[in-house]
């Protein structure tokens, strides 16, 4: 089933994650944030987990790039909560942000989007405040992603062509997961052929079957390693830029 990726993003936009992140039992991590440039003050669309503009609007923009949590871009689509230490400005809850990018700062873990980094204050002007700042103390905890009302989807990344190069990203992935393989289902042979990390978040595969494609991914979390495979096939039509459904939730 292909679904309509601008529709789906518009929906991201509305439902946002901040209400629906439930907090974490897992202590916080001191560190450090910092901010990058932006004319909407969204996230980047070129981040390197390869979402495109996915990775530019999900959860209303709230994003950062990461650098000890990239983790091989393994951290891709991973959700924080980070607060600042600053009592006058600083929020009690903070921001929560969603992992869409690689970034290096001055001793930071995180790279916000101007969107995530003001909602670390308790106000517009105490937010302000913390811009002068441009890097500030944080503390911060892995809580686990939420998309009501959202199956995990797969987008066919624009770098594919049919029929020679397959490539896709996992998206809306609940909970505390790490995507950290996929696999896709080589009828002729009947078994699963590893698809290569490109970077970040995309998994690609030369000259792939023809026909309908079956896919499973890996997740890592608290129950271990496990595979996750989707209820739907993707149709042997498949253009670059679209997704599609796997029925599948994981929590």
């Amino acid at each position: 089933m292909e679904l309509s990726f601008k529709h789906q993003l518009g929906l991201a936009c509305v439902v946002l994650l901040l209400p629906a992140l439930c907090s974490s039992q897992d202590s916080f991590t001191d560190s450090r944030a910092t901010y990058y440039g932006s004319p909407d003050c969204y996230g980047n669309p070129r981040g390197a987990c390869g979402f495109g503009e996915y990775g530019r609007t999900v959860n209303d923009g709230s994003v950062a790039g990461v650098s000890r949590l990239w983790r091989n871009g393994s951290g891709c689509g991973a959700c924080y909560q980070a607060r600042c230490k600053i009592p006058q400005y600083c929020d009690e809850n903070g921001a929560y942000v969603v992992v869409t990018d690689y970034g290096e700062g001055d001793r930071t873990d995180f790279i916000m989007s101007p969107r995530a980094y003001s909602r670390l204050g308790r106000n517009a002007d105490a937010s302000a405040e913390l811009f002068k700042y441009g890097v500030v103390d944080i503390e911060y905890r892995r809580v686990p992603c939420s998309y009501t009302g959202y199956n995990v989807v797969f987008k066919v990344h624009e770098h594919s062509r049919n029929p020679d190069y397959f490539a896709v990203v996992v998206l809306y992935v609940d909970g505390t997961y790490d995507v950290t393989a996929v696999e896709l289902f080589q009828q002729d042979c009947q078994e699963w052929k590893p698809m290569r990390r490109a970077f970040g978040a995309m998994f690609d595969y030369s000259n792939p079957p023809n026909g309908e494609i079956y896919l499973r991914f890996q997740v890592s979390g608290s129950a271990g390693l496990y595979w996750v495979q989707s209820k739907n096939a993707i149709s042997g039509d498949w253009k670059a830029g679209a997704t599609y459904d796997t029925n599948v939730q994981l929590n």
